[in-house]
């Protein structure tokens, strides 16, 4: 880790769609375009592609498949997505107070979604406050004031009655919870797996879906109309066969699932050529390692998203998104240098040549 002394990059920077230009300086840990007049600092030269830091738009720092975790850990996971060159994560949802990691110059800064909120006994054991439908607006209002801009729902999950996925909430609820957080500054994201959960969150207000594994030629027009943004996590449901092998005490669940995942390629691309927003996220934590943002976008391509967009599903998109700023005049230093262009091959992205936080080059 170096001292934050001047930085200077030659090669490409990729501040943007249409915004490249061949070098910028990091003088006092921001970033700037014109060449520093102050002398007596040492300054490092590095070449390179650049781009803003990684964005994790669904990512759980604080948890783990039991619930949440120490600081310690906690530590270990930013590092890990630090050491990526995920440099701002969108917390998804955890149990574990995190506001520490604000205090530490070293780690990612996180955009937090306060702990998940889910139906009585439809979640996760550990991960959730477990409520029923009259007491969701109220902890939808209470996560909102506790949280970065973001309240996190558990939109369906499986119905053991029913033996299958099903809605968690009925439409009055979302309807009164969404208007809450929306009072409250806040924008409102849900977990949704599977079809019949959708309708009712667009149509309440939602702004986000994670997974969002369930759309159909029939919501894909409401969400596109709406402006709902999706983050697909398409390593995470990379992983339903496997959940579905593990669940054969409920075939109709275990076989829809299967179905879900199948589809999976098809349901984001049909998605982004609609014209509905889509970001990278990894829903790292629970059963997911960290670090694999650079995963993600790589998927992201396999779905058949445009390589140049699921880069920016990752950078400059994903931080206009979240009202973060990426490589502009002033901003925080946080950016990832590549020896090639990750346009051109999107793989690149997954060995960074260098990692820069605040100014401070990491790796």
């Amino acid at each position: 880790m170096s001292d934050r002394g001047n930085l200077h990059i030659k090669g490409r920077v990729l501040a943007g769609p249409e915004d490249v230009r061949d070098e910028l300086w990091v003088v006092d840990g921001r970033i700037t375009y014109e060449r520093p007049t102050r002398t007596g600092r040492e300054t490092l030269t590095v070449e390179g592609w650049v781009l803003p830091g990684f964005v994790d738009a669904h990512c759980h720092v604080g948890l783990d498949q039991q619930g949440p975790v120490d600081e310690s850990t906690s530590e270990k996971q930013a590092l890990t997505e630090r050491e990526a060159g995920a440099l701002l994560l969108r917390d998804a949802g955890s149990p574990s107070d995190t506001r520490w990691i604000d205090d530490r110059e070293d780690l990612p800064r996180i955009i937090r979604a306060g702990r998940h909120i889910a139906r009585t006994k439809r979640y996760i054991r550990n991960y959730a406050h477990e409520i029923e439908p009259g007491d969701l607006a109220a902890y939808v209002r209470r996560e909102a004031r506790l949280g970065d801009g973001w309240v996190k729902l558990v939109g369906d999950w499986i119905d053991r009655g029913e033996g299958d996925l099903a809605p968690c909430w009925p439409r009055w609820a979302l309807e009164e919870a969404i208007a809450a957080a929306h009072e409250e500054g806040a924008r409102v994201t849900a977990h949704c797996f599977a079809e019949n959960s959708l309708r009712d969150l667009v149509e309440a207000g939602i702004d986000c879906i994670e997974h969002a594994t369930g759309l159909t030629e029939e919501t894909i027009p409401l969400f596109a109309e709406r402006g709902v943004a999706i983050v697909p996590t398409l390593v995470n449901t990379a992983t339903f066969p496997q959940l579905a092998a593990g669940g054969m005490k409920y075939p109709r669940w275990s076989q829809h699932m299967i179905r879900l995942h199948e589809r999976r390629y098809e349901t984001v691309r049909a998605a982004y050529d609609a014209g509905i927003p889509v970001y990278a996220g990894t829903d790292a934590g629970g059963s997911l390692a960290h670090g694999l943002v650079s995963v993600e976008v790589a998927e992201l391509v396999t779905a058949g998203i445009p390589a140049a967009d699921a880069v920016s599903a990752a950078t400059w998109g994903a931080r206009r998104w979240l009202g973060r700023p990426g490589l502009e005049e002033g901003a925080p230093a946080d950016l990832v240098v590549f020896a090639e262009d990750p346009r051109a091959d999107v793989r690149v992205l997954g060995d960074p040549r260098h990692v820069v936080l605040r100014g401070r080059v990491m790796r």
